[in-house]
């Protein structure tokens, strides 16, 4: 078939413009619902719901995965968006609070009617929410979620993360093998369902391999004095500490062990992800590393092509929350695609089949437990600045 016009292109480029411009204007009308769940057919915009930590004590989280999930969005729909109609994003503060989270989640789907959710990145937070997306029959995507019970939680809830036994082993190998760590301390916080889950994934590994936790410290989220933990775990001697928190308390943490003259490496997982950690770590964090989804300074075309096109927009460098979220938008779109409709089961269904779907944060399949299969990278804090290490392959 001959090639239209540039003409031609232009005036079929305007026609579903437009299309998209009054699907937008008429709202999300002609959209019948059925176990909660929009049904498909629609004319008019397709709602999702992203519920998120916007403000609160992990702002950034929920900050990163917004701006990520929006420019996905704001791209599929300037390619047509889906079934001839656009997204439309509906982002529900949780303001970091675990029981905020399940109530975000009820307003999408009750006032709403979304056909979709996207959240949490914390666990702790997605688990709470969990249950009435599977109550309602509406898929819910995690793009950050890496304890093992949120998907555990039923049918309809996914991840596109890799999960804590994967990142509790991936840096307890790393200490091991890399480091030459034989003795290690781990400092946990036993309020948040990540932080705990990814110790205790950590600690087994760990002893496999043969070394010795000589030190098993706990605190809680929102504490700002840690030295009494951090003397226990000085005298103990490690090689190395794990520190499986988020980025609030962990700039903290490393200030107070440099203090005390602990000088040794501080371990973490993808929770020290934030320009925060930098903030209130200082030089304290400087040589630390942390198991993380994605590297922004990867040599990856495709990687360095989102990272462009989220700095014209945002601009600032995306972190990996960021970049989970562009992926979590991007699947979903991709499974509404497939399924031909907006109806709860056959999109459930159209998540469940995904298989190397080519994201920014690499390669991912979900697999039957609907946990996103996937490598990992371990980053070193240097000169201020998150820098590729290694990569770790999913298997």
């Amino acid at each position: 078939m001959k090639a239209p016009s540039i003409g031609l292109r232009r005036l079929a480029a305007l026609v579903l413009a437009g299309a998209l411009a009054a699907a937008l204007a008429c709202g999300r009308g002609g959209e019948s619902t059925s176990s909660g769940a929009a049904a498909g057919g629609g004319v008019g915009p397709i709602a999702v719901g992203h519920f998120a930590s916007l403000t609160g004590d992990t702002a950034t989280f929920g900050q990163s995965t917004d701006a990520g999930i929006r420019l996905a969005v704001e791209e599929i729909n300037a390619a047509g968006g889906v079934l001839g109609r656009p997204i439309e994003v509906i982002s529900e503060d949780d303001r970091s609070v675990t029981e905020e989270a399940r109530t975000a989640a009820q307003k999408l789907i009750q006032r709403d009617e979304v056909v979709a959710l996207l959240g949490e990145v914390a666990s702790s937070r997605s688990m709470a929410a969990a249950p009435e997306a599977q109550r309602a029959g509406v898929p819910m995507i995690s793009p950050a979620s890496t304890n093992p019970k949120v998907t555990e939680v039923g049918d309809y809830v996914f991840r596109t993360c890799f999960i804590d036994p994967f990142q509790g082993a991936v840096m307890a190998r790393f200490a091991f093998e890399d480091l030459g760590a034989r003795k290690v301390a781990i400092l946990s916080d036993f309020k948040q369902d990540y932080s705990v889950g990814l110790a205790d994934f950590f600690r087994k590994k760990f002893r496999e391999l043969g070394g010795t936790i000589v030190a098993d410290e706990r605190y809680t989220s929102g504490d700002i004095e840690f030295r009494a933990q951090l003397t226990t775990i000085r005298a103990a001697e490690p090689d190395a500490v794990f520190v499986p928190g988020y980025y609030t308390e962990v700039g903290l943490i490393a200030k107070q062990a440099r203090e005390l003259g602990l000088d040794v490496p501080l371990l973490g997982g993808d929770g020290w992800d934030s320009t925060k950690t930098l903030e209130i770590g200082g030089k304290a964090v400087e040589g630390y590393y942390f198991s993380n989804h994605y590297a922004a300074d990867s040599d990856s075309p495709k990687v360095q092509d989102f990272v462009r096109r989220f700095e014209a927009k945002v601009g600032s460098k995306p972190d990996a929350m960021a970049a989970l979220g562009y992926d979590a938008a991007g699947i979903l779109a991709d499974a509404i695609r497939r399924a031909g409709t907006t109806d709860g089961p056959a999109l459930r269904d159209a998540i469940a089949a995904t298989r190397d779907y080519d994201g920014v944060t690499g390669r991912i399949t979900i697999d039957r437990e609907r946990n996103a299969r996937k490598d990992a990278v371990v980053l070193k804090i240097e000169d201020g600045r998150f820098r590729f290490f290694r990569s770790v392959p999913a298997s």
